[in-house]
Parts: C-alpha cells; sequence; structure tokens
C-alpha cells in the first residue's frame, strides 16, 4: 500500500502579506486553510520570519500562528552558495538575490514546490527554466513554481 505524503510547499514573505492584500486574498487565505488542514507541509525559511519582522502586525501575526505548522529551513551555506549560482548566471542580479535565496531556500529544504505572489522575479515563465537549469547543474532536483491561486483546490 502506498501511503499518501503531503507535499511539500516553501511559501515566500508575498503569501502571508497576501491574505491582506484585496488582489491576493481569496487563494491566500484558502492556501493557508490547506496548510491548517494538513493537506500540505508548509515550509518557510529564517529568511521570511526576517522580512515579516519587518512588515504590519497582522502579517507579523499570522506568521506566528501558523509557525507551528511550519517547518524552517535555516539559511545555511549551502543555500548561500546556491543563491550564488543565481545571481552568477544572471537570473537575478544582486540588488534581488533576497528572492534567489527564498529560491534556494526551498531548493535546499527539499519542497516540491514555491508558492509565491512575486511574479516579477519568482514566478516567472522565463526565470523558472533558468533555476531548474541551475539546480540541475548543482546535482538539485527540479522545483515547480506557482502563485499560490495555481496549488489551491477549486472548490466548484
Amino acid at each position: 500500500m502506498i501511503k499518501n505524503k503531503a507535499i511539500r510547499i516553501y511559501a515566500d514573505t508575498s503569501v502571508f502579506g497576501g491574505v491582506f492584500d484585496d488582489e491576493f486574498q481569496g487563494p491566500s487565505k484558502t492556501f493557508f486553510n490547506a496548510i491548517r488542514g494538513a493537506r500540505f507541509v508548509l515550509v518557510t525559511s529564517e529568511l521570511v520570519r526576517q522580512e515579516i519582522q519587518e512588515g504590519p502586525r497582522s502579517v507579523q501575526e499570522l506568521f506566528f500562528e501558523i509557525l507551528p505548522l511550519t517547518d524552517i529551513a535555516e539559511i545555511t551555506e549551502e543555500a548561500l552558495k546556491l543563491q550564488q549560482a543565481y545571481t552568477e548566471a544572471k537570473i537575478l542580479s544582486e540588488k534581488y538575490s533576497t528572492d534567489a535565496l527564498h529560491v534556494a531556500l526551498a531548493t535546499v529544504s527539499q519542497s516540491s514546490l514555491i508558492v509565491s505572489w512575486n511574479f516579477k522575479h519568482i514566478v516567472n515563465f522565463q526565470k523558472i527554466p533558468m533555476y531548474n537549469a541551475v539546480n540541475k547543474l548543482h546535482e538539485y532536483r527540479e522545483i515547480a513554481i506557482y502563485s499560490p491561486l495555481e496549488v489551491i483546490e477549486d472548490e466548484d
């Protein structure tokens, strides 16, 4: 018998903030409800924690509410080397290296996919194959990258 294993999903800071944004609120809330219902294993990171500490109180409160259900990916030398490989491959410039670090943390933490509302630097049809090419060169598996809207189940 094959046991159904929950999918490990890395959520970046934008997903937490999305709960309080008119445009992204519905899918973001549905995503976190799926986490509460153990539909997915949520992975986030020390980087997300740092970014959220600088954000609105409501986002901080959501983060700390969800924290007990979360695996935290630490910022390791391994993740920093992969982040550097992404910037050396010119996927992102140094200015946006924290976005590259989110992808590296998700990859190194063996998440199956990343969810983000960052369409410019992460959920981007031109950048996703580039991230995965670098992952392959460095002997990591490919990682899927989606918006929360694409991973929640349609109730209809």
